[in-house]
């Protein structure tokens, strides 16, 4: 090797470790990427909520969806290739069930994938919460409180109102803080 060229070397190596460190993963199509999220919990005052948009449609097992007037409802909006989206389901399953008692609803927004993985997806982590598929649902939430990461999950409080969001994987405790601040909100 030629002295001159060592810089090309230095080069390569180093746009191959940006690379690898982005962020972003490709699906075997090679179309999708996404932003991880770093688990940041954003709360909003009551008096400074934003209206929800209207969460309703057919889910991916042909029933329909709709928001309970007067509930809550947790919103996480996930992708069957998503990494954090495999390791957060089972928790958000538990999560799920153990607030059914309390009226809180739980829905996931599928984005960027197919309806056939996302239906294997479920089977695979036993979620038996209704999944929608729509991404203008999702681009719906930019006035409030957007789904900025893959996954993010939202609280939407018994006004209809974006309550907190969570960017990236959740966990017993900061899903449980978010639902349970929302619960015990007065008026």
């Amino acid at each position: 090797m030629r002295p001159a060229n060592w810089w090309r070397i230095v080069a390569l190596g180093a746009v191959l470790l940006l690379t690898a460190c982005g962020g972003g993963v490709s699906t075997p199509g090679g179309e999708q990427s996404f932003v991880s999220g770093n688990g940041i919990v954003t709360f909003i005052a009551a008096a400074k909520r934003v209206t929800a948009p209207q969460v309703i449609g057919i889910d991916l097992s042909g029933k329909p969806f709709r928001k309970a007037t007067g509930g809550i409802l947790v919103v996480n909006v996930w992708a069957s290739w998503c990494a954090p989206c495999r390791a957060e389901a089972p928790t958000l399953e538990q999560l799920s069930k153990s607030y059914a008692a309390s009226g809180v609803q739980f829905v996931g927004l599928l984005t960027r994938d197919n309806d056939d993985a996302a239906r294997a997806f479920l089977r695979r982590f036993a979620i038996t919460y209704p999944t929608l598929h729509d991404d203008k649902l999702i681009a719906a939430f930019s006035s409030s409180l957007s789904a900025n990461a893959i996954p993010t999950t939202l609280v939407i409080d018994r006004k209809n109102r974006v309550a907190a969001r969570l960017s990236g994987q959740i966990t017993v405790a900061s899903l449980s803080d978010m639902i349970d601040r929302v619960i015990g909100e007065v008026g």
